[in-house]
């Protein structure tokens, strides 16, 4: 008998694919210059694990053996810096190959393998991600704007910051609002809307809002590791609450005018889409 063929599989990430079987990597389907032996095998463990920590020590067993007397470091360097000149990556912010200080490598962007026994992905949480972010039964209609695979990787220092903005201005909106109730009022009353209607509807929504906003703030300062999956489930509920504060722009009409208004709100509408597909950027920024 003889011994089956290994299977071939090709991993497409971004707008590259590798073969495996012929070492072969392409960009936009172009062949793109052979890789060095040591650089395509430390392709293919980042690969096989995206998402997963490839050690320093699991790369000199497959790669330098015991036996072999090199320098390891200037090895390993040589062949992450070809790789990365290969797919026009950097050190500094990374889209593909993201480096681990004194512990090793690790591949951040979704993978998908194309072979009859492969999974489609390799990434079960990006996959995860992308399946829960179209599910009618977490989300609806509005997970569409957010597909975490059409986003580019995003530092989380970035996104903690805009996100953190985010929440303070609600939280600004709230406390003005009910610190000014009485001008609202008056403001109401001259526009000739039911006053009782909406100043109930904002105090209550206000004061909903406020320790919803303290805990996202919260999360975000103490680094909370399952804030994206908590926020997913909150976004329902808080879509309908930023819609409404949506609208608060035209409590200042008189002031600033009909096309300020609007412009203001349709900032505010989109805010709780953004919220979303800022988290799942820095979801892929794994640090």
């Amino acid at each position: 008998m003889t011994e089956a063929k290994r299977e071939t599989r090709t991993f497409r990430f971004g707008v590259f694919e590798l073969d495996d079987a012929s070492g072969e990597l392409r960009r936009e389907g172009k062949v793109q210059p052979r890789l060095r032996e040591q650089a395509l095998q430390i392709l293919l463990m980042l690969l096989e694990r995206p998402r997963a920590v490839v050690t320093r020590d699991e790369l000199r067993e497959r790669l330098w053996p015991a036996d072999t007397f090199v320098d390891f470091d200037h090895g390993l360097n040589t062949a992450i810096n070809q790789l990365r000149g290969a797919l026009g990556d950097s050190a500094v912010n990374p889209r593909f190959i993201q480096t681990l200080p004194r512990r090793g490598y690790r591949f951040i962007a979704p993978v998908e393998i194309a072979g009859a026994s492969a999974p489609r992905f390799r990434d079960a949480e990006e996959a995860q991600t992308n399946s829960s972010s179209h599910s009618p039964r977490e989300g609806g209609p509005a997970w569409v704007l957010s597909d975490a695979r059409e986003l580019p990787s995003v530092s989380r220092r970035i996104v903690n910051a805009l996100f953190s903005l985010i929440q303070l201005m609600y939280s600004i909106f709230y406390v003005v609002s009910l610190a000014r109730l009485s001008a609202v009022e008056r403001i109401l009353a001259d526009s000739g809307n039911p006053v009782v209607l909406i100043v109930a509807a904002m105090v209550v929504t206000a004061a909903v809002g406020i320790p919803i906003r303290l805990y996202l703030l919260a999360a975000v300062a103490f680094g909370y590791r399952g804030l994206n999956e908590k926020f997913r489930r909150l976004f329902p509920f808080l879509l309908v609450l930023d819609e409404l504060w949506a609208l608060a722009p035209f409590l200042l009409v008189r002031q600033i005018g009909i096309g300020l208004a609007l412009g203001a709100t349709a900032a505010l509408v989109y805010l709780p889409f953004s919220q979303r597909s800022l988290l799942l950027m820095g979801s892929r920024d794994v640090r």
